[in-house]
């Protein structure tokens, strides 16, 4: 009865959810657009319609500064990165990670976890050491808080500045400014730690091949199967490829915003914005899939991250592989209990 109402209710809440995004986004994009309109008919009004169809066409100004681009007062090619950011990438990408959200719930249900075809022998396996532990849960921190804080300040304009106080909305966007900004070269440096760490563990090969035939034994004809793999499996590959390819594209595109001092044009600070959005966009729904995995998806998914060792039979099920590479191993031997 408890699970029949605990499906009910999240059945219930994701189109609430739906309709409150809606309720906040449409009237605040209406409110913008107003206020857009308005300001530039101010101006018009000031300077004179002769003026602005001047500065509009790239007819340049007189400055000291010797800046690239130091005489455009308005770049009018800056309104495609505009409709481009607001009217397409920002509405799709929350559609995308609200799809994706929606996908694992089905999952869950509808589906169900991967468990476990024998029960657990209580044997532990060494599989993640203390330092390859940090380095995991240094990066997942990183990127978890980088997400949140991009999002926050592409969509809170939507979402909670229409039910904040000025003053709060404001500290809440510079702090997530602020925090996104110094967080995203240390964000690369874990980066770069985890591809020279763990690259030859994720290198594809044809038990990958088989194991996606299989669709790794959590769906289909196939689920329960358990289908062959090494250390890591070809699920694993290819999220840690996902991370390593989009993760790099959102570091280099994120020091051309951060550091605009290298003679960037507006040009290509727009571009690399959209780059920007568009690859984190990318490993923020490639890792809902991973997390879901990790806490929800396969029985005693966690529990090598957690502590660094797994149980004998999740080794054997889901790397037989790999354990028998390392089952006979000194620190893989069962503990032998002390006789008083």
């Amino acid at each position: 009865m408890f699970t029949q109402l605990k499906r009910l209710s999240l059945s219930l809440l994701l189109p609430l959810l739906a309709a409150l995004t809606l309720s906040f986004a449409v009237p605040s994009m209406a409110n913008e657009s107003t206020a857009n309109k308005s300001a530039e008919k101010e101006m018009t009004q000031l300077a004179g319609a002769d003026f602005w169809r001047e500065v509009k066409a790239g007819q340049e100004g007189y400055t000291t500064s010797q800046s690239p681009e130091h005489g455009v007062l308005i770049s009018t090619a800056g309104e495609t990165w505009f409709v481009l950011k607001e009217k397409w990438m920002s509405p799709l990408g929350a559609l995308a990670i609200f799809g994706s959200l929606v996908m694992v719930t089905l999952a869950y249900f509808v589906v169900g976890p991967l468990k476990l075809s024998k029960p657990k022998t209580g044997r532990k396996i060494k599989r993640w050491s203390r330092m390859d532990r940090a380095l995991h849960w240094s990066m997942a921190f990183t990127f978890l808080t980088l997400a949140f804080s991009g999002l926050c300040l592409v969509y809170g304009k939507h979402f909670l500045k229409p039910i904040l106080p000025s003053e709060i909305w404001g500290m809440i966007i510079y702090a997530a400014k602020q925090y996104h900004n110094y967080m995203g070269p240390i964000f690369f440096i874990l980066l770069m730690c985890v591809l020279l760490k763990w690259w030859r563990k994720s290198i594809f090969n044809k038990t990958d091949i088989q194991w996606f035939m299989k669709m790794g034994g959590m769906v289909g004809k196939h689920k329960g199967s358990h289908p062959s793999a090494g250390f890591s499996n070809g699920g694993e590959k290819a999220i840690y490829w996902l991370l390593i390819i989009f993760g790099t594209v959102v570091a280099f595109s994120g020091f051309v915003l951060d550091f605009p001092i290298f003679g960037q044009l507006r040009r290509d600070m727009e571009l690399s914005n959209l780059v920007h959005m568009l690859s984190a966009l990318i490993l923020i729904c490639g890792f809902i899939f991973h997390i879901y995995i990790g806490l929800f998806g396969m029985e005693a998914g966690l529990d090598g991250m957690v502590t660094g060792d797994v149980d004998e039979t999740w080794a054997k099920e889901h790397h037989d592989l790999w354990y028998h590479e390392v089952k006979d191993l000194p620190e893989n031997q069962p503990q032998d209990k002390k006789v008083d």
